[in-house]
């Protein structure tokens, strides 16, 4: 019987002063959050009907976090993250057509059916997924920014990776890697408290791990992930210490996962009264609250957002019901040579 370890501590609050924002970014902020936990509750629907198959990893109860980096940072600056990523996905401007039919396994998803749940993509969008072994992205993200270096531009990559895999090697190299080249790369760790479903204090020393970017004097601060305006704010200092040439900046954000790490964890590894004292925090539910309780937008207008979006879902599933599966003659399109790609000729 696994341990049941005790809540971990509060959320911190913001580390920058709260500011004011429109009308604009609140509905974006809440339409952004609100778009993902619909996806997410439908993708668990479909699963249970067994139409999605394999691993599956759900984003609930983390969306303020894409909810932030949609108003922060640029379409244009690159994105890598792991494979909890369906929601961060959405919020770089994948469809939930393309995303649920991926999902389907199915030739219209955003990698022709052939990456499912854990290895979404799209350069159109740069999105550079999705990764499914745990820390990979993160010296793949110190590329992506060093290859903005190269070619001289003024755009940054957001690396991100979850608690677990800030134990991984790569990331020590890619830290050091980046602040000697002073890369402009965000690294995020989107802090759960569990990795898979062992509690931070089991598996680290360091139980803030925003603490780790001193190592390396890199500039570091721990959010609280739970308010899309606290995100926004970090990032946007981020973003602008990294486009000045200054280097990589580093972001604990503190969240909290409301379904276990995979559709097949149970979670007995947290109690009731944790799970439970955690949902009073949904970002969801409580940037809707602020935007009404505030009267940024009437109730009405929430509702139009909210039925906007269940149609969205509701066609999304149908899509990918109707699309057909890859044909098997193109098992190998695509996997380690782009047909178009200028190769360099003597």
């Amino acid at each position: 019987m696994p341990e049941v370890i005790n809540k971990p501590k509060t959320l911190k609050k913001p580390v920058s002063k709260s500011k004011e924002y429109d009308k604009k970014t609140w509905l974006l902020w809440f339409e952004t959050m609100y778009r993902i936990r619909k996806f997410e509750e439908r993708t668990l629907m479909m699963y249970s009907q067994q139409k999605i198959r394999g691993f599956c990893h759900v984003y609930i109860g983390q969306e303020a976090i894409a909810a932030g980096l949609v108003s922060a940072i640029r379409k244009e600056d690159a994105l890598v993250t792991a494979y909890r990523q369906h929601g961060i996905a959405l919020s770089r401007g994948l469809s939930s057509k393309s995303c649920m039919a991926e999902l389907f396994g199915k030739e219209t998803g955003c990698v022709k059916g052939k990456g499912g749940s854990m290895h979404f993509f799209s350069a159109e969008h740069r999105f550079f997924g999705g990764n499914g072994i745990v820390g990979a992205q993160i010296p793949i993200g110190t590329g992506i920014a060093l290859a903005e270096q190269y070619k001289g531009t003024d755009l940054l990559c957001v690396t991100m990776f979850g608690d677990g895999a800030a134990r991984q090697g790569a990331l020590y190299e890619s830290f050091n890697m980046a602040m000697t080249w002073k890369l402009p790369v965000i690294y995020i760790v989107e802090n759960n408290w569990y990795a898979m479903g062992t509690s931070i204090e089991r598996t680290s020393n360091v139980h803030e791990l925003y603490k780790i970017g001193a190592a390396f004097d890199m500039p570091s601060k721990p959010v609280n992930a739970m308010e899309p305006e606290a995100v926004h704010e970090a990032l946007a200092e981020a973003a602008a210490h990294c486009r000045s040439g200054k280097g990589p900046f580093f972001l604990e954000m503190n969240t909290y996962r409301y379904r276990g790490h995979s559709v097949s964890d149970p979670g007995t590894y947290r109690s009731k009264d944790e799970l439970e004292y955690y949902k009073t925090l949904d970002p969801v539910i409580i940037t809707e609250e602020k935007i009404i309780a505030n009267k940024i937008a009437t109730p009405t207008e929430i509702e139009k957002i909210k039925e906007l979006i269940h149609l969205e879902m509701d066609e999304a599933v149908q899509f990918a019901e109707n699309s057909s599966y890859p044909a098997p003659e193109a098992l190998y399109d695509d996997n380690y040579i782009q047909s178009d790609y200028p190769f360099i000729k003597d």
